[in-house]
């Protein structure tokens, strides 16, 4: 496989597996194909300095796009429209009519939102989050210069071609939001038969999509502070303590507050460049707690992902030919919440004065 295709693997099996609401995250898979027929050349280009190429098959429960719709759109192919909405609502949403568009819509909002919120509570930056990379399936597809935070900044970009941060990891729900309004843009003609009723229509959805996002998000966030049922001052709790950990190793953060829940707060508060805004907030929190805290919090919170410096190592190594630290990595990624003895390695950071991490995509 060639080296994007490696780390969507990596990334892939990691969100498969990063905890008991992730596990259903759905994603996209890679399946490689022909590695004797490419091996050749891949020898040949390693020994003049290029990237190694390789075929490989995606694989995906359909890869219907929110482009696929854009483009019989532009072309003014309404009846293209009225085929694609009835095919995917056959292929992926079966309970519905097959010329219920404006049901389609809500579907697919509702698995986005869904799958964006998983996204943001395990730290990952899809990278390439355009319209033609984000599936009616409700799959994470397309990711090749994604990348996992370390230190959590909402700003935070890794691709090297995304440099005005539109995709960074703190605008994804903003530019699920715009993705969607694509959609319902290219649904107009099905949305009712006046173009003004269609728009009413279609603007009322695309106005919650914001509200639907963050309970979603507040949901995956409850699970990982460790908190039971629900408060009105939660969403200030979850706020609260993404803005005290900036600039802290996110999955850390996270980790360490299962012993934080029992008492011992000095891992926690030894990740963090400011100990006042976590001192204010932790009596807050650890009065939503219930006696199954730590436990709920360590069964939502992996300890081991895919370290971008982890990542950049095992494919430089696969790049010439050694797949051993590869293959270490992707164990361990599948095993996230596992007993950290012996895997100290893949639990931290890249040390300090390793440089900001870039990713590219390898089409």
């Amino acid at each position: 496989m060639v080296a994007f295709d490696r780390r969507q693997l990596l990334s892939a099996i990691a969100l498969a597996a990063a905890g008991p609401a992730a596990a259903q995250l759905p994603l996209r898979r890679q399946a490689p194909l022909r590695h004797d027929a490419v091996q050749s050349l891949i020898n040949a280009y390693v020994a003049k300095g290029a990237v190694p190429g390789a075929v490989v098959a995606r694989l995906a429960a359909s890869h219907i796009r929110v482009g696929t719709f854009q483009f019989f759109a532009a072309r003014g192919e309404t009846d293209q429209i009225k085929a694609l909405v009835a095919y995917t609502i056959t292929r992926h949403y079966p309970h519905l009519a097959p010329d219920d568009a404006l049901g389609l819509f809500d579907a697919v909002t509702a698995r986005q939102v869904h799958l964006i919120a998983q996204w943001m509570g395990v730290g990952f930056v899809h990278g390439v989050m355009n319209t033609d990379n984000m599936a009616l399936s409700g799959e994470t597809i397309d990711y090749g210069p994604c990348a996992f935070l370390d230190a959590y900044d909402p700003a935070m970009v890794f691709s090297s071609i995304d440099r005005q941060g539109r995709y960074a990891y703190g605008n994804q729900p903003a530019i699920l939001a715009w993705n969607l309004s694509r959609l319902a843009q290219a649904l107009l003609p099905l949305l009712g038969p006046e173009e003004d009723q269609a728009v009413e229509l279609a603007n009322a959805r695309l106005e919650a999509i914001a509200p639907a996002f963050r309970l979603a998000w507040l949901s995956v966030m409850r699970a990982k502070l460790g908190i039971e049922g629900q408060e009105m001052g939660d969403g200030a709790l979850a706020d609260d303590f993404c803005a005290a950990i900036t600039g802290a190793d996110w999955t850390l953060s996270f980790r360490t507050l299962a012993a934080a829940a029992e008492g011992r707060a000095e891992d926690l508060l030894a990740l963090l460049p400011a100990h006042q805004p976590m001192q204010a907030w932790l009596p807050r929190w650890q009065a939503r707690l219930g006696p199954n805290a730590p436990a709920l919090i360590r069964a939502a919170n992996p300890a081991v992902i895919p370290r971008n410096h982890l990542v950049e190592q095992a494919l430089t190594s696969a790049t010439h030919g050694d797949m051993g630290p590869f293959t270490a990595l992707l164990a361990a990624v599948q095993d996230p919440f596992g007993p950290q003895e012996g895997r100290e390695a893949y639990l931290h950071p890249a040390p300090a004065g390793t440089g900001p991490y870039v990713t590219f995509c390898g089409t």
